[in-house]
C-alpha cells in the first residue's frame, strides 16, 4: 500500500508527539507530587483575560487540535482511506464498536449513579499515543495497519466531538450559537465562491470560536466546523487545506498536546489512589478502555467482514487487528478532555484521570507486547 506524503508526515509527527506526551505526563505527575505542588498547580489556574491558563489551553488551543483532526478527516473522506466505502467500512465499524461497547460497559456499572455522565470517557482513542506505540514496532508494521489505526482514531475523535456537542452541552445561548453558525454558513458560501485565502477563513474562525465559546456548546467544535469550511480543492500541496494541515502538524504535536498534558495531568496522588480504582467510576473506565475497546473494535470489524461490507486489507489479519484494538484502548487526551466536561468535583476528576492513565498504560502495554509477538517472524522448525 502506497502512503501519501501528508499521511507519512502526519504519522511521523504523531509518533514523535507521543514520546513528548509521555515525557510531559511524567514531568507533570512528578511536579504535582513534589514540594513544588502548590506553585505548579497555581500556574495553571492563573487568570489571563478572564480565563485560567488551563481553560485557554482546553478551550482555545484544543480547538486548533480539533481543526487539524478535522482537516485530516476531510482529506481521508475526499481522497484517502475513507473515500471508498469498502476501504472506509472497516475502520468506521471498528471505531463504532470501540465507542458503543466501552460506553455500554461503563453504563452497566454506573447507570443511575452520580457518575453516569462519565460514559463518554472510555469511548476515546488517543492518536498520538496509539501511533507512537505502533511506531516502536518499526518496519514490521504493515502500512495498511498504520492506516487502519490512524483512520480509526480520527473517526473516534469525530465521534467524541459529536458526543461533546450532544451530551456535554449544559445550557445554550441561541443568540451566540446562531451567530457562530451564521459565520460557518458564510464561510461555506466563500468556499463555494472559490475564495482561497486563509487570511479570510482564519480570522472568521476566531470570531466563530468566540461566539461558540459563549453559546454553551463547547468551543472546540469550532475547529472541526472550520476545517470543513476551508477549501480542499484537489487536495494538492497548493490547496488551502493541505498547506494549513501541514503547518499545524508540528505545533499541535510538540506544543498544544504537550501543554494539554502538562495542564491536565498535574494530579496529586494520595496514598489511597489504588483503592479509588475499585470505585464504580474508575472500574467503568478501566473496563471500558482495557476490555471494551478491544472487544468492540474486533467484534464490529468481524461483523462488517462477515456481512460482506468490507474485507481485511492486505497485511492485516485478525491477530494484528486484535493488537490494534488494544492500542485503541489508549484514551489519554480525549478521555481526560471528556472527564473535564463530565464532572465538576475535583476529587472525582482526579480519580478519573488516574483511571484513564492506568487504563492507557495497561492497554498500550498489552497492545505493544501482543503485536511484538504477532509481528515477529516465526522460525521454521527443522
Amino acid at each position: 500500500m502506497k502512503l501519501t506524503k501528508l499521511f507519512r508526515e502526519f504519522f511521523e509527527s504523531e509518533k514523535s508527539g507521543g514520546v513528548v506526551l509521555i515525557i510531559c505526563t511524567v514531568v507533570s505527575l512528578i511536579l504535582a507530587n513534589s514540594s513544588l505542588q502548590t506553585n505548579y498547580l497555581a500556574l495553571w489556574h492563573a487568570k489571563i483575560g478572564g480565563m485560567s491558563v488551563e481553560h485557554w489551553i482546553n478551550d482555545a488551543l484544543m480547538a486548533i487540535f480539533f481543526l487539524m483532526i478535522g482537516l485530516e478527516l476531510e482529506r481521508e473522506v475526499y481522497i484517502g482511506e475513507l473515500s471508498n466505502f469498502k476501504n472506509a467500512a472497516l475502520p468506521v465499524f471498528g471505531a463504532l464498536g470501540g465507542m458503543v461497547i466501552p460506553a455500554a460497559l461503563y453504563l452497566l456499572i454506573n447507570f443511575g449513579t452520580a457518575t453516569q455522565p462519565g460514559f463518554g470517557i472510555p469511548m476515546a482513542t488517543d492518536i498520538a499515543f496509539a501511533v507512537g506505540i505502533l511506531s516502536l514496532l518499526g518496519n514490521s508494521v504493515a502500512p495498511s495497519l498504520k492506516v487502519f489505526l490512524t483512520a480509526l482514531a480520527v473517526i473516534d475523535d469525530l465521534g467524541a466531538i459529536i458526543l461533546i456537542a450532544i451530551f456535554y452541552t449544559a445550557s445554550i445561548s441561541f443568540t451566540y450559537l446562531m451567530i457562530a453558525l451564521g459565520i460557518f454558513v458564510a464561510l461555506l458560501v466563500l468556499n463555494r465562491l472559490k475564495v482561497q485565502s486563509l487570511w479570510v477563513y482564519l480570522p472568521a474562525g476566531v470570531a466563530m470560536w468566540y461566539c461558540m465559546l459563549h453559546s454553551g456548546v463547547h468551543a472546540t467544535i469550532t475547529g472541526v466546523l472550520l476545517a470543513f469550511a476551508i477549501p480542499f480543492g484537489d487536495g494538492s500541496e497548493k490547496s488551502c487545506s493541505y498547506r494549513l494541515q501541514q503547518f499545524l502538524h508540528k505545533p499541535v504535536a510538540f506544543l498544544i498536546l504537550p501543554l494539554f498534558a502538562l495542564a491536565n495531568t498535574g494530579i496529586p496522588v494520595g496514598s489511597d489512589w489504588l483503592s479509588h480504582l475499585s470505585q464504580p467510576n474508575s472500574t467503568g473506565i478501566l473496563t471500558g478502555l482495557v476490555i471494551g475497546k478491544m472487544t468492540g473494535i474486533l467484534l464490529f470489524a468481524f461483523l462488517a467482514v462477515r456481512l460482506g461490507l468490507c474485507k481485511l486489507p492486505r497485511g492485516i489479519n485478525w491477530r494484528k487487528l486484535t493488537g490494534a484494538g488494544f492500542l485503541g484502548g489508549i484514551g489519554f487526551t480525549m478521555s481526560i478532555f471528556i472527564t473535564l466536561l463530565a464532572f465538576d468535583d475535583a476529587e472525582l476528576i482526579n480519580s478519573s484521570k488516574i483511571a484513564v492513565l492506568v487504563s492507557s498504560l495497561i492497554s498500550g502495554g498489552i497492545g505493544f507486547v501482543w503485536l511484538k509477538i504477532v509481528l515477529t517472524p516465526q522460525k521454521k522448525l527443522v
